[in-house]
Parts: C-alpha cells; structure tokens; sequence
C-alpha cells in the first residue's frame, strides 16, 4: 500500500454535497484513493509521499465529456477557418482519411497532454473515423502511457454520401465491422469498477452519418455489457433541418424512437432544444455534454445551459475537437461556459440590477459543471468531487501568479474569472502527472516535433 499526504493548501474546495471550503486544508491518501479530507492540523504527518501546496489552491480534477483527441492534428486549417459544422466537416474528411494508427497515438496523446495542464484528470474521447488499420486500441495505449483517465468512445460512421449522409464513403464501416470491434474493445478494456482508468462507450458519431439500425444496434449491445452510450445531437439547425426531412422527427424525438435515451446516455451539444425537449432530458436522466468555444467557433448557436440546470438535466464540460476549438484547455473552457450562458442572459433582457432578470451562471456553477456535472454525465460516481472514498483526482493553481493578482478576495471565483493558463499540480490516482507546470510522464518536446510533422504529412496529402 502506498499513501500520499497532501498539506497546507491556502484554500481546499470539495465541491462535495456541503460545497465546503477548507482553508489549510489537506487530504491522506492511501492506494489511490481519499481517506481522510479536513484541515492540515487534522491529518496524519507521515506518508510514504508529502505534498506541501501552500500558496495554492485546490480542486477536484475537471473532467471532460468530449473531445476529438485525433483533430490535434487539423488546427486552424484554412480552409476550414470560417465554415459552419457541415461544410467544416466536408472540408476535414478528406484529411482525417489519412490518418495512420501512428498519427491517432501521437495526437492523443497530445491531446491529454494539454489537457492535463489544464487541470482535467478524467477525458472523454470520441474517435469515430478508422482509416489505413486505426483502431481505438491506438488510442488506449497511449493514453495509458500519459497516466489520465480515458473514456474511449468507438465511435463509427457508416451512412456515406452514396446513401444520403454526410461524410464521403471512404470514411465509413460497415455496421457488422463496427458492432463485433464494438464488442471486442469491450471485452477487452472496459474496467466496470471505482477507480477504472479505462471504461469504453459506445458513440455512434451523429443522425447524419449513422443509420437507424446501427443506433439500435449499438443501444443494445452497450446495455448488455452496461457501458454508456454517446452522440452528437442537435447541434445546428442543419442537423435538425436533416432529421426533419430524412426521418421525420426532431432530433431528440428521434432518439427517443431509436430508444437512445436514458440515464446511460449523453448527447454533445444540444443547442437547439426547446423547454419541452430539456424537460425531456431530465425526465429521461439523458445527460448534455456542454462545448461552449465550440459552438462559438462553428456559429452553432447557445445551447440554453442555465434553463437545463434549473431543469435538472444533469450538465458536464467538454473542449470538443481541437478543430474545432482549436485547443484542449478545459480550464479555459470553465470561463467560457460562465461568459457565454452570460451572453444568453443578455440577450434574453438581463441586467445586472434588474430585479426581474434572467440569472447569471455564477463562477462556482461553472466549476461544478466541469467536476461534479462531468462525473455525473459519465456516470462515474467515484469522481467529481474530493470526499472520503472518491479518487485522488486533483489540481492545484499557485495563487502568486499573475492572473490571480488582485483576484484574491474570491480564490474560487478568480479560477474562473481571471483566466489562469495553467495548472501547476495535476495529480490521478495519487500519481502526480503535472508538477510545477511541467507535465511529468513523456518528454513534451519531443512529442510535439513529432505531432507537427504528422500534421504537415496530412495537410500536404502524402
């Protein structure tokens, strides 16, 4: 058995149920896992690992709800720069169909890398394009070898434009490929239990790119093995205006005939739902995988973030591909979510006096949208929070950097206010994977001379 004493942290925030903040605050840690969480002077003094964080503050790790790790390696295209979602996807498909089994490893690693200097513990990834022998073993090897928890979605395509969907047919499998693969990434690496480091999903990519029998198929093989379920949903009006015309329905009514709803289910996006469609959701236990940089970047539109919380829809934060954000900060993202559900409010006639204003997301909502709404949504109850038997999952920010200068009458509000850039100690499981800034487990370096070449090996077509 190992332990792990971490001591004198300048502000300790639990997001537990009581939302407490423990000033000198610390945690003993013993396999990997809370023992004890309270003030420093309450603590044991020895531990075969001593972690003196005075001067920081301290969190639950953020967890991500949805990423494209694989994108990395698409920034800022140009040509793909100022495009909505559909013709930004007609522009990348032809790149991500040369993707190698090489270039899926190296950008996610890439990928966990940012992400963890950002303070995220916990990322889910939907891989939904297999080219040249890809497969999403690539993917989980290389995720182990950065130390985050991952949860690998096999996503899949295999509505091509010859049969009325969105992407060219080169990028598509056919449904028998996806489903025995589906169940073989399963039986192999899906971990059930609190703790797991890898649980698989299974994420048919969206209604304009999979068939209605590929999403029925894939709903019940997952709730056979008890893994979740995952897609893109109601993320434009093209998407809408595409389930209107092809299959008659809205998009989440044709979930609901797909029977892809429930509590192990999460959508990405869900911009453009009504109150009826949120009282749906939380009447269902379906879970919304929030991408606010995003929806800004594509001109998706606001999904009404504040209306599904008050709903009780459950809410967590994603960065979304990384072409389509363009980066992997989560802890930049936590701003986002705040200011944008802001913009909404404007836009729906608040005021900071009006005393009949909408509400405005407070920093804490949006911190607690990344942990503890993040955990919900993947339906992992051993995270989210720092409370006795939940996973050493945590991230400290030093309070002496810049951003925080002036900012400290309100530490918690200033992680999202002020914008620091990155964190200093990002710790899973108890192993420290980030320290002083630096992250720990690959030489960063390295891998991204290596992740840069790749990328001009796919932009140039070769």
């Amino acid at each position: 058995m190992t332990t792990q004493l971490v001591r004198h942290a300048a502000l300790l925030v639990t997001m537990d149920a009581q939302r407490r903040e423990i000033a000198d605050g610390g945690l003993f840690i013993r396999d990997g896992f809370i023992e004890l969480i309270g003030p420093t002077a309450s603590l044991p003094t020895q531990a075969d690992q001593t972690l003196d964080l005075s001067g920081h503050i301290v969190l639950p790790g953020l967890i991500n709800t949805h990423h494209h790790f694989y994108q990395t390696l698409t920034r800022a295209v140009p040509a793909a720069q100022d495009a909505n979602l559909f013709n930004w996807l007609k522009t990348l498909y032809p790149i991500w169909a040369r993707l190698t089994p090489e270039d899926i490893f190296i950008s996610t690693q890439l990928a966990l890398a940012e992400l963890a200097l950002s303070g995220c513990t916990t990322a889910s990834d939907h891989l939904y394009i297999f080219p040249n022998g890809c497969r999403l073993d690539d993917e989980i090897q290389a995720g182990r070898e950065i130390g985050m928890r991952l949860h690998a979605s096999r996503g899949s395509m295999s509505l091509g434009e010859s049969k009325g969907g969105l992407p060219p047919d080169n990028c598509v499998e056919e449904e028998d490929v996806i489903l025995h693969d589906s169940q073989r990434l399963i039986e192999s690496f899906h971990d059930p239990n609190p703790g797991a480091m890898t649980q698989v999903v299974l994420a048919p990519c969206s209604p304009f790119s999979v068939t209605p029998d590929l999403m029925r198929q894939s709903a019940a093989l997952a709730r056979e093995y008890g893994v979740h379920l995952h897609t893109h949903l109601a993320e434009t009006q093209d998407e809408e205006a595409f389930c209107l015309e092809k299959f008659g329905h809205r998009p989440v009514a044709y979930m609901d005939l797909l029977n892809w709803v429930g509590k192990d289910v999460w959508f990405a996006h869900s911009v453009h739902v009504n109150s009826e469609e949120i009282d749906f959701y939380a009447q269902t236990g379906c879970g919304v995988a929030h991408c606010p940089t995003s929806n800004m970047r594509l001109a998706s539109g606001i999904p009404p973030i504040l209306e599904m919380l008050s709903a009780g829809v459950r809410v967590g934060l994603g960065v979304d591909g990384s072409a389509s954000n363009d980066g992997s900060n989560l802890l930049a993202e936590v701003r986002q979510a705040m200011l944008l559900a802001r913009v909404r409010a404007g836009l729906k006639g608040a005021s900071l006096s009006g005393q009949s204003a909408p509400p405005l997301m407070t920093a804490r909502q949006a911190l607690e949208i990344a942990t503890r709404g993040s955990a919900s949504v993947l339906g992992r109850s051993d995270l989210g929070s720092l409370e006795v038997g939940k996973c050493a999952d945590y991230f400290a920010l030093r309070l002496d950097h810049l951003e925080f200068a002036g900012g400290l009458h309100d530490p918690v509000a200033a992680v999202a206010f002020c914008a620091p850039v990155r964190a200093d100690c990002t710790v899973i499981g108890g192993r420290v994977v980030v320290k002083e800034g630096q992250i720990q487990t690959i030489d960063l370096p390295r891998l991204i001379e290596k992740h840069n070449f790749a990328a001009r090996r796919l932009l140039a077509g070769s």
